[in-house]
């Protein structure tokens, strides 16, 4: 049991069993020991490599989505450009570098990182040290407040949002939770008493043993964002894996250094995730007031968008790099790889075109 699994073990005996959203949140953010904020997460070293530190095609792709979603909304000055989860600032930078063909795009933005882990906002700083907007960061979403339109991206960071779990059992819908077990480990467990919940008639009927996830910090960050974007005008664009089709299971998982692991075995030295729901969060999206797209798999969006045209121009110009390129669009787009489990899901105004590659 390593140092933050007995922090956890000692507010569950003091305070009661964790849930798995508390659980999560503490194993990613603690301010000492949580995975954010004491390792390397992204890349070789880390626990993953995300789509833009693939290639460089993914971020000015997204950078032009963005230009072109501001063109058909009529080119509304002053905007605001925000990244929720930015990484390493890759992304960003890809994205910025890809708008210098909208100057006039550039001249009216701010542009805004949400991040909560300061040493990957150290390193978006010196990522953007240049960037050719005014540029800030905040570390949460009340933070982002005013009334521009608003234009958003996000790759990966909702699948990292905390998520609740029930389980049906004889009784009910039953939650599950974090307990110190007998042989004093982190184990899993179920509430004694039941939790009534509305769950959507077209899952069917739950079996017993049916697992039933839900995120309520997705669905009220995405019912902001809405309501943002309905008033002011603007677009948001959601990448990640995930499902559209509704039924039940048990998605949350674990990786550490690209293989699976044990979601309690070492929390704090693993990243936690859990497949996005599209299906609800365009509920959230229609009931506050925009329309929502998608979800679509990453591989038709990215094709939809040009990905080959632009892999074929890079590659004339980079002749040496041909072979990697080509691999990494291979990558991106690829059912095998990532073209189909990672999926894009974009919120707009009611009264917008629809956006670019939907």
């Amino acid at each position: 049991m390593n140092r933050l699994a007995r922090r956890m073990a000692r507010a569950i005996e003091m305070d009661g069993p964790l849930s798995i959203a508390s659980f999560t949140t503490m194993a990613l953010h603690d301010c000492e020991d949580g995975f954010y904020a004491s390792r390397e997460s992204i890349g070789a070293r880390g626990a993953f490599i995300t789509a833009p530190e693939i290639s460089q095609i993914f971020g000015e792709l997204l950078g032009l989505w963005c230009v072109q979603s501001w063109r058909d909304q009529g080119s509304p000055t002053p905007a605001r450009l925000v990244e929720l989860g930015p990484g390493r600032g890759t992304l960003m930078k890809d994205a910025l570098r890809a708008a210098h063909i909208a100057p006039d795009f550039l001249a009216g933005l701010e542009v805004v990182l949400m991040e909560a882990s300061p040493a990957l906002e150290a390193a978006q700083r010196e990522q953007l040290r240049d960037a050719p907007a005014t540029t800030r960061w905040v570390s949460q979403w009340d933070q982002i407040a005013g009334d521009w339109p608003l234009f958003l991206l996000a790759n990966e960071f909702l699948d990292a949002l905390p998520i609740r779990q029930f389980v049906m059992t004889e009784r009910g819908w039953c939650e599950r939770m974090v307990i110190v077990d007998a042989t004093g480990d982190l184990a899993f467990a179920l509430a004694p008493a039941p939790t009534p919940l509305d769950v959507r008639a077209e899952r069917g009927t739950a079996e017993p043993g049916a697992v039933y996830e839900i995120s309520p910090a997705s669905q009220g960050l995405v019912e902001e964002a809405s309501r943002a974007i309905a008033a002011y005008g603007g677009a948001a664009l959601f990448i990640d894996y995930g499902h559209e089709g509704c039924g039940y299971g048990d998605t949350l998982q674990a990786v550490s250094r690209h293989k699976q692991a044990g979601i309690l075995d070492t929390p704090g030295e693993s990243d936690l995730s859990a497949h996005v729901d599209f299906a609800a969060l365009g509920s959230v999206a229609s009931n506050a007031g925009a329309r929502a797209y998608g979800a679509i798999g990453q591989g038709e969006f990215l094709r939809a968008l040009g990905i080959d045209t632009r892999g074929t121009n890079l590659a004339e110009r980079n002749p040496g790099s041909a072979d990697g390129i080509a691999a990494a669009i291979d990558r991106l787009t690829s059912k095998r790889e990532m073209g189909a489990l990672f999926k894009a899901f974009a919120i707009l105004p009611g009264g917008a075109p629809p956006p670019p590659g939907f």
